[in-house]
This record gives structure tokens, C-alpha cells and sequence, in this order.
């Protein structure tokens, strides 16, 4: 991967990961896939690796980022989808031809209709959105608790009570935030 662009922040759900190549909404966003080739980079380390992507389906990506970043936002607050996301989430999942295939060592991997096929591997992102938004997996949508970041994540932990959508990001960067403002307050105590 190239070095002067953001790290991608993977995670075990392929929607919501998706939704976290733009992060910070809130804040000073930023933007993990800016190139056409920053999206191949990131379909290949999710397991949906393309040859090639044009400014067009660069565009058909984020479209479908925002779209569904928009309906898990309202599923994970409980309210109506927005029509014009679901429509493009389930454009988006209609218009791909991947198929899951098995693994001789009993895994689940995508084989894309061709090696440059965006739409393919957009397709499967948005079957995984369905799934998730939908409620079909056991797990929870929520939001995160950073006031910058906002991002929905897919919280699977058993209690469902997840607050970050990454401890290592937007947790810990709360959690030094707490610490220092309480260093301020009491400047004699260690914790």
C-alpha cells in the first residue's frame, strides 16, 4: 500500500468497513480511498481484488459508501431508510455478478465475473449492507460515540453495548481525552 495515504481501517464487517474509508465525518474528515487505485488497494486487502478502476466507478463507490452509511445510520437510531439510499444500495447489489465460492480449506471467498469488475465487488458490499440493515446477522448497528467520527458499525460483542467503532482509534483517543482532562483537574493524582 502506498504510504501517503491514510491506513485503511478494516474491520470484520465488509459494509461497515466500507463506510470507514471516509472517517471523521464529524471533524476534519478523512479520505482513505481519493484515487481510483486507492479503491483497488482497498477491495484487494478486503478480499475483492480488481485489476482496474476508473474515475466513474470510483464515483459508483462512494455513492453507495454514503448511501449506505446513510441507512445504517437510520437503522442504528431506529428510523425510516432514506429512499434514495436504498435504491442505490439495491442498484448496487442487483447490478454485480459475484459468486461466493468455497475454499478447500472451508472458507467463503467472492470470484468476480472478471478481474476488473468493480461493480462485481460493489455488489457483494452491498449484499453485505442488506444483510446487516436488514437485522439477518446476529449483531446490532450502532453509532460511534466520538462526536467527530459518527461512523455505524455492526457492534457483535455479547453484551451489544459498544461505544467506539474502533477501541484503537476513536476509543482510545476518548479515553486519553477523559484521562488528561482529569490530569487538569486533579494535577497531583496518578490513576
Amino acid at each position: 500500500m502506498r504510504a501517503e495515504f491514510p491506513d485503511f481501517r478494516l474491520g470484520n464487517v465488509l459494509a461497515t468497513s466500507f463506510t470507514g474509508t471516509l472517517s471523521e465525518r464529524r471533524g476534519n474528515a478523512v479520505e482513505r480511498i481519493p484515487t481510483p487505485q486507492r479503491l483497488v488497494d482497498w477491495l484487494a486487502v478486503s478480499g475483492l481484488a480488481v485489476d482496474s478502476c476508473t474515475a466513474a466507478q470510483l464515483d459508483l463507490a462512494r455513492e453507495l459508501r454514503e448511501s449506505i452509511h446513510a441507512a445504517a445510520t437510520a437503522a442504528a437510531i431506529g428510523g425510516a431508510l432514506p429512499a434514495s439510499a436504498v435504491q442505490v444500495i439495491n442498484d448496487c447489489s442487483a447490478q454485480g455478478r459475484a459468486a461466493a465460492i468455497l475454499t478447500p480449506e472451508g472458507k467463503r471467498r467472492w470470484r468476480l465475473s472478471s478481474a476488473s469488475c468493480v461493480e462485481d465487488a460493489l455488489s457483494v458490499i452491498a449484499a453485505d449492507a442488506i444483510s446487516i440493515i436488514a437485522g439477518e446477522r446476529d449483531g446490532k448497528l450502532a453509532l460511534c460515540a466520538s462526536p467527530t467520527c459518527q461512523a455505524a458499525f455492526f457492534d457483535t460483542s455479547q453484551s451489544r453495548t459498544r461505544k467506539w467503532c474502533d477501541m484503537n482509534t476513536c476509543g482510545n483517543r476518548q479515553k486519553k481525552a477523559r484521562f488528561n482532562a482529569n490530569q487538569r483537574k486533579n494535577p497531583g493524582s496518578v490513576k
